[in-house]
């Protein structure tokens, strides 16, 4: 994790990046009260993560898509945020479960 303000600004948006990447992923959440979150000095919060502090895991809150099971989805979001992060304890909130995107328009 990092341990200066700057780099943790770049790291909780380049997880956040990674995280909505995900076709899986329909948006970052603040999970069920907000909490999900990074406070950036001078900016607005990056919504959806939330990095730990030590030993803390990484905490990600999200809106899923239909089609992956959830338990896989959370393995995926966890690999892509250890992607960016390196071996890190990870947290996933699936705040809302939306339809899947269709490639095809609906006839009606």
């Amino acid at each position: 994790m990092p341990t200066d303000r700057r780099a943790a600004d770049g790291t909780a948006c380049a997880v956040a990046a990674a995280v909505a990447a995900h076709p899986g992923v329909a948006a970052l959440d603040g999970g069920p009260w907000g909490t999900v979150a990074s406070h950036l000095p001078g900016r607005a919060r990056v919504v959806g993560v939330r990095l730990g502090f030590g030993s803390e895991p990484v905490e990600i809150a999200v809106v899923a898509r239909l089609g992956v099971p959830l338990p896989q989805l959370a393995d995926e979001l966890a690999v892509a945020v250890r992607g960016v992060l390196g071996p890190v304890p990870v947290d996933v909130t699936f705040s809302d479960v939306v339809p899947a995107v269709s490639a095809t328009p609906r006839a009606g």
